[in-house]
């Protein structure tokens, strides 16, 4: 320690000075510079050691002051309850709590037990109590809490002042930063992080704001509860009861755990859903998509617009052509027609000039049968020969007398004649042809069966495959069926029978297929006496081959139109074949009530015959 100097002494120099030596400056750092200041405040000399020893001093004084305070709070301990007291308010610490140092604690203690140790106490003349029951066990239980970090930890845990209550959603929609924020601070004491992100404020970016729910999302907390176990392991009499003590302490902490995590998720929810920023963020992204969306919308609507324009001028180019190919095709088609007319005209010129000639001659006989003999010749003549014929018999004619022109006439009614009866020689050959040959074929196809084919079984196989088309189920069987059910020959054929000629049926050539139809045809009139008048080309229905007496045949189109009347007026609607024939052009009430009927028949008789197949495989 530096002594002060006395007034009369003086300073004086008693040696020389050296050459080497050299004056220098020194400035005091650290402890030692706060030494120096409070040096120069003071205007005396002390030492650093002088310093700390009336710091110290002064600390202690400080604390013995803060015991006297709570000294009334320490005559109400009860030493057996020491596990449910507040260890730093016994110590004098409840300010500090959980962020007093280790320095702090030792010497609130020291102060403690100078003040209220028995022995002081007893010593003051205050009655003490013997054994455990004195309240200065607490005292000793609360340094020994608190001076060792696990236990330390363990109270700090489950410190009684601390606050776990949560807002709720709806306490913080209106002030949201001045409720979760201080919340928030005051369970990141629990974080093993140590720079835990802050709750920030609105003009927080949504990184942070990411980074800090994600952070409390995945809280990592050191909070534990062994603190609060129920047993003591230490209390146990053998090592069965220790480990089912410590069974049931693990549960009792893990439990505690448990709904300490669920608190604090409970604190993020609420947070997030009342977090002002992430209703901006999600409007914000929101709109962002949907401007996105609208971009796309935009841009495929251009695409299309534009798809959509270049397939017009196609269209357009391609309809420009067909314009000009129908205005080329229709010129031709006047042009043809023209000549098509004027050969017309001409052809029934020279034909009323060969009547007109060979009337004015009595068709060259006097006799009347003769003549009428004759006129069906002349008119087979008009019939059969062509312009320039026509023309030359004309000539002949005009520059020959009665008898020559009858001699000429005679010559080509011979000649036509005799193309005729080549002719239908060589149509009644080809006939006898196609007959043999399919009769042939149905005959190897079955194996040698020897059943015949007639003309109107072979029409009842060509309506039987149009009926049930490729598809239906058991279909050749179902088609032997049909056929035995309406076939009048008797004949009793299988599916092998009817697979074998349905194939030699496809191998004719189309003019066979047309002959075939064509007796089927004539037959058809013989029976009902009624020849139908074609009014247009239409192609008879396929499917529903009509076999009434109607007198034109029903069109596809006209099936389906029927069809579709059929279900759009149900059966309760009121005049409902009136409107039906309404919605068939051309057709009247009746021919549409008879093709239903027909219909219904067809549809009866297809479904007999699946029912046959099916009753006979159930048999099997």
């Amino acid at each position: 320690m530096l002594l002060e100097a006395k007034p009369e002494d003086i300073t004086a120099v008693t040696g020389t000075l050296s050459a080497a030596s050299v004056l220098c400056q020194v400035e005091p750092v650290g402890r030692w510079f706060e030494a120096f200041i409070k040096r120069r405040n003071r205007s005396v000399s002390a030492s650093f050691q002088e310093l700390e020893d009336e710091k110290e001093s002064s600390e202690e004084s400080e604390d013995e002051e803060y015991q006297l305070e709570e000294f009334p709070l320490l005559k109400t301990l009860d030493p057996k309850d020491w596990k449910n007291q507040d260890h730093y308010a016994v110590l004098g610490l409840k300010n500090l709590r959980y962020k007093a140092t280790q320095k702090q604690i030792k010497a609130a203690h020291k102060a403690m037990v100078l003040k209220h140790h028995p022995d002081k106490r007893k010593a003051a003349g205050e009655q003490i109590v013997e054994g455990d029951n004195d309240y200065f066990t607490c005292i000793t239980k609360a340094y020994e809490i608190l001076s060792d970090p696990l236990k330390r930890r363990a109270f700090n845990s489950i410190d009684p002042t601390f606050d776990n209550s949560i807002p709720s959603k709806n306490e913080g929609r209106d002030n949201f930063f001045e409720v979760f924020n201080p919340v928030f601070d005051r369970n990141s004491r629990w974080s093993n992080t140590k720079n835990v992100p802050k709750l920030g404020d609105m003009k927080t970016s949504i990184e942070d704001v990411d980074s800090f729910y994600s952070f409390w999302y995945n809280f990592d907390s050191w909070r534990e509860f062994s603190y609060l176990d129920e047993e003591e392991k230490e209390k146990a009499e053998c090592r069965d009861e220790r480990r089912w003590i410590e069974k049931q302490n693990r549960a009792a902490r893990a439990q505690r755990k448990k709904e300490e995590m669920n608190r604090i998720r409970t604190l993020v929810d609420n947070a997030y859903s009342s977090d002002p920023r992430i209703k901006k963020f999600k409007e914000e992204e929101k709109a962002r998509k949907e401007a996105e969306k609208k971009a796309k919308v935009d841009a495929r609507r251009k695409e299309q617009e534009e798809k959509e324009r270049q397939r017009q001028a196609e269209l357009e180019a391609v309809r420009l052509a067909k314009e000009k190919e129908d205005e080329e095709a229709r010129q031709q088609a006047q042009l043809a027609k023209k000549e098509k007319e004027i050969q017309k005209k001409a052809i029934k010129k020279e034909r009323q000039r060969l009547r007109t000639s060979c009337k004015n001659w009595n068709y060259f006989s006097d006799n009347e049968a003769e003549s009428v003999k004759m006129m069906e010749e002349i008119e087979k003549l008009c019939d059969r020969l062509e312009l320039a014929s026509l023309q030359s018999l004309n000539e002949a004619l005009s520059a020959s007398s009665k008898e020559e022109g009858k001699v000429v006439v005679e010559k080509q009614v011979v000649d036509v004649n005799a193309q005729l009866k080549k002719e239908k020689e060589q149509e009644e050959a080809r006939m006898r042809q196609s007959t043999k040959g399919a009769d042939q074929s149905a005959t190897g196809g079955s194996g040698g069966s020897g059943k015949s084919w007639s003309e109107d079984d072979l029409q009842l196989l060509i309506k039987a495959v149009n009926l049930f088309p490729a598809g239906t189920n058991a279909r050749w069987e179902v088609i032997a069926n049909y056929m035995n059910l309406h076939s009048v020959s008797g004949i009793k054929r299988n599916a092998k029978d009817v697979i074998n000629k349905a194939k030699s049926l496809q191998k004719l050539d189309p003019q066979q297929k047309d002959d075939i139809n064509k007796k089927a045809f004539d037959k058809f009139k013989k029976e009902h006496k009624v020849v139908p008048q074609s009014v247009d080309n239409a192609v008879p229905s396929e499917r529903f081959d009509g076999t009434g007496s109607d007198s034109t045949p029903w069109t596809t189109e006209e099936q389906k139109l029927l069809e579709q009347a059929l279900k759009t007026y149900p059966v309760n609607t009121t005049e409902r074949w009136e409107k039906i024939a309404s919605a068939v052009p051309g057709r009247s009430k009746k021919d549409c009530m008879k093709r239903y009927k027909e219909l219904v028949e067809m549809v009866k008789a297809k479904k007999a015959a699946q029912e046959q197949v099916v009753n006979a495989k159930t048999k099997k």
